[in-house]
């Protein structure tokens, strides 16, 4: 037998063979390329016929198509072309064959990223198998990750976002059929939109990977939020409103993975001290700050999608036409996550759709499903440039609608506090008359209505008193308006100081100071400002603090009064108030830092800190009123900070609701509690007389009494009894235990 039967017969030896000589067995290669265009020709006549040996000459193919570029350059077009055309008659073991067969080829560098996307693309929505659909998907974006590791590949991108634009825009003419009644029945197993569905799904996955975090990603998704199909837009208002409920699971998955600092620490100060445990404590500390770092950098994008839109106005006018044209086509929850995204877009942009307030009129009632995010989706909408006369209709309402005698307590605060947020944001959306009324309920019995009128009270001495009552104003309200301080929004006096900042100013003065460091040395080095908070200054500023050091001197040595108890009880005075001057003047001071140095956002950080700090040590002294409230601002501003880090921040229902009372358990939740606390405990009971025992049983009276203290058996009826007995009842006694004893010895 010859060798080309040989190998032709054996097709895993020729695949060796021809890797390890290519041109010495290019006539048995060419043996098997004719052998492979006849068989493809008879299996795209019948693709039932020699399905297995096409399976087995396609691989081998696939293989080594590198050694012999000239050959093979059709033969990744025959493999797309059978797969796009006749995908619907072939087997699934042959789909999975020539997926992979295409993968193969792309990871030999045979294809670009481009032609197997362009493949493996349309093939997403019409595969029914989900193994494969899941091979599909993780290629796809293995594929485009591995392209913009080192830097993003720009080409790759674009061809990509064309394909997934036009898989969005295919079925953007189609009929809104709504998720409501007959409709959502009729389309339960419609495919409709699976093209569209699979681009926004993909373009998620690519935006929380953070491969692609640009405007035109966030094009793709708001052209989703417009499409006819419900669940194509769903998805897509998803994506705008924050992380999906997958990706929650998948992040607290991780977060169970990774180790507890604090419960680290502890079981080191517990356990027995080494060095090594303190070096194994520092490297997995280390470690599981890198992984969180990376995992922070590798899901977090560089801008929010929702400030990423190109067109935010049209974009909101769009989806205030879906909602008031389909109204009648959406359930409920559904017309909830448009409002929601409406409002953030109107709030984030200070966009204005005012067609929207006129719309969300009818939704509040107190007894609406989901009302409170309704609310949330109203107050969220409304910015500083949005118009008084068309809020002001919305306010009345919900005053109206919820705040009055005739409804609970947890509603009358639900109104008082969504009136608030609004207006927060717009002060002049509220009438004089209206606000008084809104501001009596803080005199109620219920803590929430309390909490919510004050609130709002507290709301309006801030930017407009002069709507309250004399007597509602406040001490700090009122002296405002005697200084004639302008309400919100009417022509405010330029700033000429940042508050606090001659706190920073005195702190950095007294680091130079400390480490006796010439300002000339801060000025060369960025860093160094950085680390040691360091002021750029010039000559100017050198000689206007000499000046200031020469006034302070003169004033403590200059003696020119005529009377020396004045002078002494001037003394008294200046000493007994130092710490407390020291503090208003450094507050008070117009200081010139900002105009000799670029403050970073690391003094800002260091101003709220230092600014936190004279407010708790002016509370400490005795401060009023004015000054916790001060301090109880800052403390919130720092929390929101930390927590967001941004000011701009939504809110949430529980903004809305406010506290709110624990209600009362029924019967079967405090029996469900009652067997929760009992999961892994014993059986209730005294463990006395169960140990030891074959059979558990409880302690007999006889070991109780043996048990009993001494002062209680010398205070029970029967040793009392026995000192008060006579001598005829201590004879019978004596006589009853001689006859037991004589019968128990019979």
């Amino acid at each position: 037998m010859g060798r080309g039967v040989l190998l032709t017969s054996n097709l895993p030896q020729l695949q060796n063979l021809i890797k390890r000589d290519p041109p010495g067995y290019q006539e048995e290669f060419l043996q098997q390329w004719n052998h492979y265009n006849s068989v493809r020709q008879i299996f795209q006549t019948n693709p039932d016929e020699e399905a297995q040996h096409f399976r087995e000459l396609v691989t081998f193919i696939a293989q080594v198509a590198q050694c012999y570029p000239k050959h093979t350059k059709d033969f990744p077009s025959h493999i797309s072309s059978l797969l796009l055309e006749s995908y619907g008659v072939l087997s699934p073991e042959t789909r999975k064959t020539l997926v992979q067969t295409l993968v193969l080829l792309r990871n030999k560098n045979v294809i670009s990223s481009i032609e197997l996307l362009k493949a493996l693309f349309p093939l997403l929505p019409r595969t029914t198998s989900s193994s494969l659909r899941a091979f599909i998907r993780r290629t796809i974006l293995s594929d485009i990750r591995t392209a913009n590791i080192k830097t993003a590949n720009h080409k790759l991108n674009r061809a990509v976002q064309t394909m997934l634009f036009g898989m969005v825009e295919k079925g953007m003419d189609g009929e809104v059929f709504g998720d409501k009644g007959k409709a959502r029945a009729s389309h339960v197993g419609n495919h409709e939109g699976e093209d569209a569905m699979w681009a926004i799904v993909l373009t998620k996955e690519l935006w929380k990977k953070g491969i692609w975090n640009d405007a035109k990603t966030v094009s793709i998704v708001a052209l989703g939020c417009s499409h006819p199909v419900v669940k194509v837009q769903s998805a897509s208002v998803h994506f705008f409103l924050g992380v999906d409920e997958e990706n929650e699971e998948d992040s607290d998955e991780d977060n169970d993975d990774l180790p507890n600092p604090k419960a680290l620490q502890h079981r080191r100060e517990i356990n027995k001290k080494t060095r090594s445990g303190d070096k194994k404590l520092q490297k997995t500390l280390k470690s599981l700050k890198n992984k969180q770092k990376k995992k922070a950098e590798s899901t977090t994008a560089n801008f929010p999608a929702i400030q990423l839109l190109h067109d935010p106005q049209t974009f909101g006018e769009k989806l205030y036409d879906i909602l008031q044209r389909y109204d009648k086509r959406f359930s409920l929850d559904h017309k909830i996550l448009i409002m929601q995204l409406l409002s953030r877009v109107m709030g984030s942009h200070k966009t204005c759709v005012l067609g929207f307030y006129t719309y969300i009129m009818k939704y509040l009632t107190y007894h609406q499903l989901r009302i409170p995010s309704i609310l949330v989706a109203l107050a969220q909408s409304v910015h500083e440039f949005t118009p008084p006369d068309a809020l002001l209709p919305t306010v009345t309402k919900i005053a109206q609608e919820f705040v009055h005698p005739g409804v609970g307590s947890e509603v009358i605060a639900a109104g008082i506090n969504a009136i608030r947020e609004i207006c927060r944001r717009q002060p002049w959306a509220m009438e004089e008359d209206l606000l008084g009324d809104l501001i009596e309920y803080r005199k109620s019995r219920d803590k929430a209505v309390t909490a919510a009128a004050r609130g709002l009270l507290q709301l309006f001495r801030d930017v407009n008193p002069a709507m309250l009552k004399r007597r509602e104003r406040g001490k700090e309200a009122s002296m405002g308006l005697t200084k004639g301080v302008k309400p919100f929004g009417h022509g405010e006096e330029a700033a000429v100081d940042i508050e606090g900042l001659s706190l920073l100013e005195d702190h950095m003065k007294r680091l130079r100071e400390e480490e006796g460091v010439d300002e000339g040395i801060f000025e060369d080095d960025d860093e160094a400002a950085w680390n040691g908070w360091d002021v750029e200054s010039d000559s100017s500023d050198e000689s206007s603090d000499g000046w200031i050091d020469v006034q302070s001197d003169g004033e403590q040595d200059l003696d020119i009064s005529d009377s020396d108890d004045e002078d002494e009880g001037k003394k008294k005075a200046e000493e007994g108030s130092t710490s407390k001057e020291g503090a208003e003047d450094a507050a008070a001071r117009i200081s010139t830092l900002a105009t000799t140095k670029i403050l970073t956002p690391a003094d800002f950080a260091l101003l709220n800190d230092l600014r936190l700090q004279a407010a708790t040590e002016a509370v400490e002294k005795g401060g009023g009123s004015a000054t916790k409230r001060k301090l109880a601002a800052l403390e919130a501003n720092k929390k929101i900070l930390a927590q967001s880090g941004s000011e701009d921040t939504f809110i949430s229902e529980m903004d809305i609701l406010g506290p709110r009372k624990k209600a009362k358990a029924d019967y079967a939740e405090r029996m469900a509690s009652i067997e929760k606390g009992r999961e892994g405990r014993e059986k209730y009971g005294s463990l006395k007389g169960k140990k030891n025992k074959a059979t558990p049983s409880s302690s007999t009276n006889k070991e109780k009494a043996r048990n009993k203290p001494l002062m209680m058996v010398l205070a029970s009826g029967a040793v009392r009894s026995k000192k008060k007995a006579s001598l005829k009842e201590k004879q019978q006694r004596l006589r009853a235990h001689i006859d037991r004893s004589k019968k128990s010895k019979r």
